[in-house]
């Protein structure tokens, strides 16, 4: 009696031992990387739906944030699985060229001119963010570039072929190389003007002696994508899991949390829905 009772004891431990061995070897639902641009990332509207995202689904996202043109890089060599990115002129060769499929609008802000309160150069009563810009370049008063290839850089670079200036080289342009927050604080720091998101400087005012200067031209609209790396050109892209991060972006309840992000604490929304608009509704005044 006492081996049938030591050998079924024994055939239950090896059952157990089985059972939690087959657990434990179950797979995860894999990694995720997301790249996207420290605008994301700064804000911490990141730090708000990725978690979300994670507990429904068992997927856990690694974010990589980095400027915008080095998340575009990265899914052209098919180092990410999902680009979140806010340059459409620079990502849409990578939509021609297949590089990216799934390319959905998912949210937008806005980017203003931020500087120290007292505006040495004026660009509160400039016509046009050009205008700002030029003020700025004429009067000599410093500037911080990110100089990073960022979407923030890349409407800065822009802004300033628009005002007819080159600033490269000028004793009062300094270019960070930096993302967003380092890049404010660094204009604070220093007195200095800069163009940032508006999202990133919302979160951050607390901590800067800096104001919104000049706001509200239409050359200052801040569109967000999302987008997968082709899968069908590299194959190591986790397909499944970027298809699901892109859905949980643009389904209505995370769009109505973008929504929300930031009201509670600026009295304002950092950034705006819009996955139920296309990029030219947007740019003629949808909502």
């Amino acid at each position: 009696m006492r081996r049938l009772v030591w050998f079924a004891l024994l055939g239950w431990l090896a059952v157990v031992a089985w059972g939690c061995q087959s657990d434990a070897a179950q797979p995860s639902r894999g990694e995720i990387i997301l790249a996207t641009t420290t605008s994301t990332y700064d804000s911490g509207l990141l730090d708000e739906l990725i978690p979300i995202f994670e507990n429904r689904t068992g997927y856990r996202v690694k974010i990589v944030a980095v400027g915008t043109g080095k998340a575009l890089r990265m899914g052209q060599e098919g180092n990410a699985d999902v680009l979140l990115t806010h340059a459409p002129e620079a990502e849409k060769p990578l939509v021609e060229r297949g590089d990216v499929v799934d390319y959905r609008l998912v949210m937008y802000n806005d980017f203003v001119v931020v500087g120290p309160e007292d505006d040495p150069a004026g660009i509160r009563e400039a016509a046009s963010v050009a205008d700002a810009f030029r003020r700025i370049a004429e009067t000599g008063a410093l500037f911080v570039s990110r100089g990073d290839d960022s979407g923030t850089h890349k409407k800065e670079r822009a802004i300033w072929q628009k005002a007819g200036v080159d600033p490269q080289g000028q004793p009062w342009y300094l270019e960070s190389g930096q993302g967003m927050g380092a890049t404010l604080r660094i204009a604070s720091e220093k007195g200095a003007y800069t163009l940032t998101d508006r999202g990133t400087y919302l979160a951050l005012r607390d901590t800067l002696n800096l104001a919104i200067l000049y706001e509200g031209d239409p050359d200052l609209l801040n569109i967000y994508h999302i987008m997968m790396v082709n899968p069908e050109k590299w194959p190591q892209v986790n397909a499944d899991g970027a298809k699901a991060l892109i859905e949980f972006f643009v389904s209505p309840e995370t769009q109505e949390l973008i929504g929300q992000f930031g009201v509670e604490k600026y009295g304002q929304p950092l950034f705006f829905p819009a996955a139920h608009l296309t990029e030219e509704e947007l740019k003629s005044g949808g909502s």
